[in-house]
């Protein structure tokens, strides 16, 4: 595995990450609200759902835009501290761990622990962030190096041994 950046620049690139999907998301939103307004979506009879459709679509658009400026704002407000091994896991700590494999030497995993952005990828695939909420996050959180933890992931029973915090 190679160097892993500072926190700080995990979290301006998951900023970026989040940043790029709000535009998306924006995008499309407005797209989607201009196909409901716009004069061809009128209905034709009382069995022409189209403009309903769009607009619904575009609330749910509207919805999820919310929900990633919240998740900017919550992830840009995210403390960045530095961790010891005597600590325990909680927001903004970079982990390693190890995962026993079937064949070889034992996996070695990187989580973010950030408040959103759970499933992106940073530093080149290095590092994975995981939220407080999700079944892995909530399994982290508490623990220190040393200690293990199980989590139910895909249908399996995963085992992680910590091995590092920053």
């Amino acid at each position: 595995m190679s160097t892993v950046p500072a926190k700080t620049t995990l979290r301006d690139e998951l900023i970026k990450v989040l940043s790029a999907d709000l535009e998306a998301a924006e995008r499309a939103q407005a797209t989607t609200r201009a196909g409901a307004t716009h004069e061809e979506a009128k209905p034709e009879n009382d069995k022409d759902t189209r403009a309903l459709e769009q607009s619904y679509l575009a609330r749910g658009q509207a919805m999820r835009v919310e929900e990633l400026r919240a998740a900017v704002v919550q992830v840009k407000g995210m403390p960045i501290r530095a961790y010891d091994d005597a600590q325990t896991i909680a927001l903004g700590a970079l982990v390693t761990a190890e995962e026993e494999e079937k064949d070889g030497p034992p996996a070695r995993r990187r989580f973010f622990l950030a408040p959103q952005g759970g499933g992106a990828k940073l530093a080149a695939g290095e590092v994975l962030v995981v939220t407080p909420k999700s079944p892995l996050g909530q399994a982290l959180v508490g623990k220190k190096v040393g200690d293990a933890c199980e989590v139910r992931l895909a249908g399996r029973t995963r085992e992680l041994a910590i091995t590092g915090l920053a």
